[in-house]
Formats: C-alpha cells, sequence, structure tokens
C-alpha cells in the first residue's frame, strides 16, 4: 500500500459490524415479542441468500427500500410455507429495523485495528446502509468514535458501486484519490466500485472466496496490519 495512503474509507455492514450475527439475534427478539413459533435456522437458511438478492436489485435502484423490506420477508415466508398476513410482514419489516441496532457484536479484532489505525490515518464510513439505522449501529457498538465522516448513500441519493458515492466521500473527507483506500466486504459494491473510481482497496475476504489475486484481500481484519 502505498506510503501516501493518508484515508481510510471502511464499509460498515459484514466488514467491521457482524451483520448476520445481529441480524439473527433482531430474528429471535422479534418473533418472540410477535410470539411467533418459528424455526430460525430454517428462516435464515432461506432468508439470507433472499436477503442479499435484494440488496443486489437495490443498489441497482430495480427495487425501492419499501420493496426491499417487505419482500425479503414475504419471499421467505413463503418459502418456508408459513402462513401470514400483510400486516404482520409490515410489522415485523418495522420490528426488525427498529431492535437490529440493540445488538452490537463487531467481526474479531474490530476494535484493536480501529485503535492502530486511528493515530496514523483519517478514518470514514461509505455504507449503502439506511441512514436511521447505521448512525446506530456505529453509535450504539461505540465505533462512531473512531470516524471523521460518515456517508450514507441516502444522503447522497446513490449507492456503491455508482462513482458519485465515492466523489461525495472523498469531498466530504477532503481527500484525494491516491492517498484514499477503500476496505470492504463487497466484491461489486466496494471493491469493484472504488477501485473503478481509481482508489486503492482492500478485499475483506472473510469467506475465503476465490478472486483476482492482483487485489489485496484479508481473511481477519488484523491482516490490515500487513499492509498499513
Amino acid at each position: 500500500m502505498s506510503n501516501q495512503t493518508n484515508h481510510i474509507f471502511f464499509d460498515l455492514d459484514h466488514t467491521l459490524w457482524d451483520f448476520e450475527k445481529n441480524s439473527t439475534k433482531t430474528f429471535e427478539h422479534i418473533f418472540k415479542l410477535n410470539k411467533m413459533s418459528i424455526d430460525i435456522q430454517k428462516f435464515l437458511n432461506y432468508y439470507v441468500s433472499i436477503n442479499n438478492a435484494y440488496w443486489r436489485l437495490f443498489r441497482n435502484d430495480k427495487v425501492s427500500k419499501e420493496a426491499l423490506r417487505y419482500g425479503r420477508l414475504k419471499d421467505t415466508f413463503d418459502k418456508i410455507k408459513f402462513p401470514i398476513s400483510d400486516d404482520l410482514i409490515n410489522k415485523l419489516s418495522e420490528d426488525y429495523i427498529t431492535h437490529l441496532s440493540s445488538f452490537n457484536y463487531l467481526f474479531d479484532g474490530a476494535i484493536e485495528i480501529l485503535d492502530y489505525l486511528k493515530p496514523k490515518y483519517t478514518l470514514h464510513i461509505i455504507t449503502n446502509g439506511f441512514s436511521e439505522v447505521q448512525y446506530k449501529k456505529l453509535s450504539n457498538s461505540k465505533i462512531d468514535i473512531y470516524f471523521d465522516t460518515v456517508i450514507t448513500s441516502e444522503a447522497v441519493g446513490v449507492k456503491k458501486p455508482n462513482p458519485k458515492i465515492f466523489k461525495y466521500a472523498l469531498q466530504q473527507a477532503g481527500a484525494k484519490i491516491k492517498e484514499s483506500v477503500m476496505i470492504g466486504d463487497n466484491w461489486e459494491a466496494d471493491i469493484m466500485g472504488a477501485k473503478n473510481y481509481g482508489m486503492n482497496v482492500i478485499f475483506c475476504n472473510f469467506e475465503n472466496e476465490s478472486v483476482d489475486e492482483s487485489i489485496q484481500s484479508i481473511q481477519h481484519l488484523l491482516e490490515l496490519k500487513k499492509y498499513l
């Protein structure tokens, strides 16, 4: 990584904030809250991939925020043949957003690596997540103190990998392209999006995917010390 690096831009979900673990805890909580007897593992077996598919559509402006929140639940309940009313789906959708940020597991090494990087670089967040939830996640997990700017796709009006969000983030940070690094878990949104804009990138390859070896990648957050 270049000696000129001054600014580090992190993705949040699936990169620092353990989305799958926190999401699971949230579903357990809201199913209990709504007195629903449901096999959580069976539900998640379908939900995870359905949710990812909806987020891909959302990134590409193929579905609205409301359609994503409703559709990912409706499709999952249909798959597991669980009879449920639209009213209850809508309530669960609201409950999920309300309670998601009350569970705040971070990936192993997150605090340690932020403590390591903070004195050396200016740190930022670029996230496609919903503004009202992302700020709560940062605050409740007590990592908001590390970041100078937090850029959400809702505030910009476009989502990663759109180059406009990276341009906006650099402007807000007062950072130049060549002195900036994007770190994230999503190959399309974080890595290709930032790389195509001209930024340096580090891929959080936590799932050990087969990827282009010319891209610097890590399988644990503390491996960032090799590059930064």
